[in-house]
């Protein structure tokens, strides 16, 4: 288990190196990429319910995709995690301005009171958050483990995406087990499709 840890500090290490080497212009460039590949990718244009997320601590900015799913009317559930452990509720959001508050760590969710929540099996597409990448769908997460106990309960017919600049993709993450990883990764350069 050591072993693992000191493989993922590593890679997180590689990555941040990289990333802090690319100048502001090139990574609002590469971001912009990534966005215009998400608005042209069959599956997430296709979707009827699309899971998303805001945390504050990713490196793909999801609040303009969000914005720009919303004005095109996709459906964009968000989650609300809660203090007991694996739980969360799914909720439907119209208004990223109005529908969403901030909770206790200071990440935007959706407004319980104000948004209708929706179950896990309604899901089509869902953008799970990571640090680094290898292109058979495994990730390192931001070590809370939310996401990836959520990628084990979304249906089999949901498609988990990604989003990550190029240089977050690494040859390999040792992974426990492949019931965790996702199935596409989309960057600036490309759209991975796990091997």
């Amino acid at each position: 288990m050591e072993e693992v840890k000191n493989t993922t500090s590593s890679i997180l290490a590689q990555v941040a190196e990289k990333l802090d080497e690319l100048p502001r212009a090139e990574m609002e460039d590469k971001y912009n990429q990534i966005q215009t590949r998400v608005f042209e990718f069959a599956n997430f244009m296709e979707a009827q319910i699309s899971f998303m997320f805001t945390s504050g601590n990713d490196q793909i900015p999801m609040e303009p995709i969000i914005r720009r799913a919303l004005h095109i009317e996709k459906t964009i559930v968000l989650p609300v995690f809660t203090d007991m452990k694996n739980a969360f509720n799914i909720c439907k959001i119209t208004d990223y301005d109005k529908d969403l508050v901030l909770n206790k760590n200071d990440v935007r969710e959706p407004d319980t009171d104000k948004c209708k929540k929706v179950s896990l099996d309604d899901i089509d597409i869902a953008f799970i958050p990571g640090l680094a990448f290898d292109d058979k769908g495994g990730r390192i997460g931001f070590g809370s483990n939310y996401y990836t106990r959520l990628i084990t309960r979304l249906p089999e017919t949901c498609r988990k995406v990604s989003l990550a600049f190029d240089e977050q993709i690494v040859d390999q993450i040792q992974m426990d087990s492949r019931k965790h990883t996702v199935d596409i990764i989309i960057t600036d350069k490309r759209v991975i499709y796990k091997i």
